[in-house]
């Protein structure tokens, strides 16, 4: 429904507009929030889990100890080969904080956020013992994505709904990714 409202210029743009006015005050603080958006920061960091869980499943001697980083590695692939044919398709322009230009929709950042900390996040979750550590992985994650979008937003560097849509698609294929870590994770458990 996003898509559609973007690409045929419906009514939510006008709400669009009107709170991205309300939200936009370029400072550092944005600056640095939506940093944490960008590839260099965000893929390292979940290929940095990856090994870890990685070798943790080797070192445990745990079955099919390379499926969930493997899964995880093949999903944060797929987010540019989804989100650039979309920003293609879409073409819709920047904010008036940005230089003039195309590609803006959805958010490449915030969907790169959101799979790199959630998928982090998903796969930490079975080596993480105390349930405060569990919960503690979730609620950084889900502070990280907020974070760079609220900074992405208040940067200029997108519209809301830019945000939004990339919210969803992140959503999507992070309940495809747990779908799959909770099957493979009840065939094969942690020793």
């Amino acid at each position: 429904m996003i898509t559609w409202q973007v690409a045929a210029d419906g009514p939510l743009l006008r709400l669009d507009t009107r709170l991205s006015r309300a939200l936009v005050h370029p400072d550092r603080a944005s600056e640095l929030l939506a940093d944490l958006g960008n590839i260099q920061v965000a893929v390292p960091v979940l290929v940095v889990v990856l090994v870890y869980v990685a070798w943790r499943g080797r070192a445990t001697g745990t079955d099919h100890w390379w499926r969930p980083p493997l899964a995880a590695a093949v999903l944060m692939a797929v987010v540019p080969a989804i989100v650039v044919p979309v920003k293609e398709l879409i073409a819709r322009g920047g904010t008036p904080a940005v230089p003039p230009g195309t590609g803006y929709y959805p958010s490449g950042h915030t969907a790169t956020a959101m799979i790199a900390y959630g998928a982090s996040a998903l796969v930490l979750l079975p080596w993480l013992r105390p349930a405060y550590a569990r919960r503690g992985a979730v609620v950084l994650c889900a502070l990280l994505v907020a974070g760079v979008s609220f900074g992405l937003v208040r940067r200029g560097y997108h519209w809301p709904l830019d945000v939004v849509a990339s919210w969803c698609l992140g959503t999507v294929l992070l309940a495809s990714l747990r779908l799959f870590l909770g099957r493979a994770r009840s065939r094969v458990q942690p020793k």
